[in-house]
């Protein structure tokens, strides 16, 4: 098995295709931590992870941009959706509730901000927008095993 998995999503639905088979593998106590620059689709897999998660394609799924963190009660329990593009650094995570939060599943966007915060065994999920069209590049690393599941291996 690959320590990273590389992946072409070729559009939005193959990224909505990823973010679902990590929600069938997802379990309480996981981060997903998903980076890449502004616009590349951190946001639409959140939206779209959270939905397959909750069984529920009509879930109404805000972005955390301004609350910087939005929760969801799923059929695995609790879920946590942070964006931490506004914080300085892991000291302002206290107040939003991260140590309650990391019971569950938490899917952070913008997770250098964590710092010594980082939860080992973390699922990271690099996006990076294909300049010639509405292609993402795809790297994933951590979860061991689950990995190669994700890969269809």
């Amino acid at each position: 098995m690959p320590e990273t998995l590389h992946l072409l999503l070729p559009d939005l639905a193959a990224t909505e295709a990823l973010a679902a088979r990590v929600a069938a593998l997802a379990r309480p106590g996981d981060a997903i931590l998903l980076e890449g620059p502004l616009g590349a689709g951190k946001s639409a897999f959140c939206r779209a992870f959270l939905r397959a998660a909750a069984h529920n394609p009509a879930l109404e799924v805000p972005s955390p941009s301004f609350t910087l963190v939005q929760g969801y009660d799923l059929p695995r329990g609790p879920a946590h959706h942070f964006d931490l593009y506004r914080l300085a650094g892991p000291e302002e995570l206290e107040e939003l509730g991260w140590e309650e939060a990391r019971e569950g599943i938490v899917l952070v966007e913008w997770p250098d901000r964590l710092g010594w915060l980082t939860p080992p065994g973390a699922l990271h999920l690099t996006l990076r927008p294909d300049p010639e069209g509405e292609a993402r590049h795809a790297a994933l690393r951590g979860w061991d095993a689950r990995l190669a599941a994700l890969a269809g291996l």
